[in-house]
């Protein structure tokens, strides 16, 4: 029998790097299944369960056999509530036929990608960013061109940044608000000067992600696809998982000019056709029903936010900003580069990441996965239990390099 190596593999796959988070996760659960207490920090992924409306709307679902295909953009009433929820919440009013249903944010950020970058076309990430930004750009062929912010900036690039980056082969502005993974909010005013940038560059559009849109602890949330002057040229994302704590159910969405809107229908009909039926009967409660579940969430979070604020405080030689919204944190670590523990030496932010979960069980993801070394990110979408011990193993371990 022959073994097969990568190299019978496409180019395009080969290139292609593993999501990180998942691949910390994966590591966290292979030890945990090995009998170890491992303390799991790196999922961004809700501890609710999905709220009883939305679950109840899912189970009617099944029991009237709505089990057939739906249309690949989505089912009429979930796209028409979508539309009236942008409207209502976002100020972005876009009809129906301007929604594409998918499963998940994930894949409407894909869509809109690949019907929009060509080969060699530039796509600005705003850095740190999700990490499958960049690698959704290099399946495309584009070009990644990464805005760095600083921490003193709450990692936000300037708009000076932005507009030196902008070149003749510019075609796409990605960036997330609130933001995965530093919990950094732009606020209206720096939206609205970014919609500046690109009104004067014609051939240029916007990808926003606001998955996070609801789990905000400040600055009222604005979106960049209510800005009239550009709305033709912003593809707005969201989903789900994040706000109604779905993300099992995969069901996400985007909203755009019908010229993109179409051409993703076009795409997701040729790769998964329409999203699960089940999931998108439940989708239609959520975002039609009581935001009060969302909200709860969102104070949980918030306290959960200040008592993880108050423990990365305890420990020696971090920086640490305080989120604005989503449920990381984003902490400078990069003080303990160079050390060692007598055994292993830490050069950089994966080194740290694979060290605290070899050492002390504890699950983080490396700042590199995310554009940005010399941070970790850490999830607080966990029981305060479980935080608080995070946090002790982290200061622990950390205690231990010289």
């Amino acid at each position: 029998m022959s073994t097969l190596t990568t190299s019978i593999l496409s180019d395009r796959i080969n290139a292609l790097s593993e999501s990180q988070t998942i691949a910390m996760s994966k590591k966290a659960r292979e030890l945990a299944n090995a009998g170890h207490n491992v303390v799991n920090l790196t999922l961004g992924e809700p501890d609710f369960a999905t709220p009883q409306h939305i679950k109840e709307a899912g189970a009617k679902a099944i029991i009237d056999n709505f089990s057939y295909y739906t249309p690949v953009a989505g089912i009429p009433e979930l796209r028409k509530g979508i539309a009236d929820k942008l409207k209502r919440d976002n100020n972005i009013d876009w009809k129906p036929e301007n929604i594409v249903v998918s499963t998940g944010a994930k894949q409407s950020l894909a869509n809109a990608l690949s019907v929009l970058v060509n080969p060699g076309d530039e796509v600005i990430i705003y850095s740190p960013y999700w990490v499958s930004y960049a690698e959704l750009v290099k399946l495309n062929e584009g070009d990644v061109i990464e805005l760095v912010g600083t921490f003193e900036n709450d990692f936000k690039p300037t708009i000076e940044d932005l507009k030196a980056a902008i070149t003749d082969r510019t075609k796409v502005i990605m960036y997330s608000s609130p933001c995965n993974p530093t919990g950094s909010v732009f606020s209206k005013s720096e939206l609205m000067e970014i919609a500046q940038v690109v009104e004067a560059n014609e051939n240029i559009y916007v990808i926003a992600d606001e998955i996070y849109e609801y789990i905000n602890y400040g600055e009222p949330h604005f979106s960049m696809g209510s800005v009239e002057a550009i709305k033709d040229r912003v593809v707005t994302v969201n989903g789900f998982s994040k706000g109604y704590a779905m993300t099992g159910w995969r069901v996400g969405y985007m909203a755009a000019h019908k010229t993109i809107a179409d051409a993703c229908d076009k795409m997701q009909s040729q790769i998964t056709s329409g999203a699960c039926s089940i999931a998108q009967k439940a989708a239609y409660a959520g975002i039609v029903g009581p935001l009060e579940p969302s909200m709860e969430m969102t104070k949980t979070f918030a306290k959960r936010r200040e008592l993880m604020h108050g423990l990365l405080n305890e420990i020696p030689n971090l920086k640490i900003n305080n989120p604005k919204g989503a449920f990381y944190f984003f902490p400078d670590v990069s003080a303990y580069f160079g050390k060692s523990d007598g055994k292993v030496t830490i050069n950089n932010s994966e080194d740290l990441s694979t060290w605290l979960l070899n050492v002390s069980f504890l699950s983080t993801v490396p700042g590199s996965a995310f554009g940005y070394e010399g941070c970790i990110r850490i999830s607080y979408a966990a029981a305060d239990d479980k935080l608080i011990e995070g946090c002790k193993r982290l200061k622990d371990a950390l205690a231990t390099l010289k």
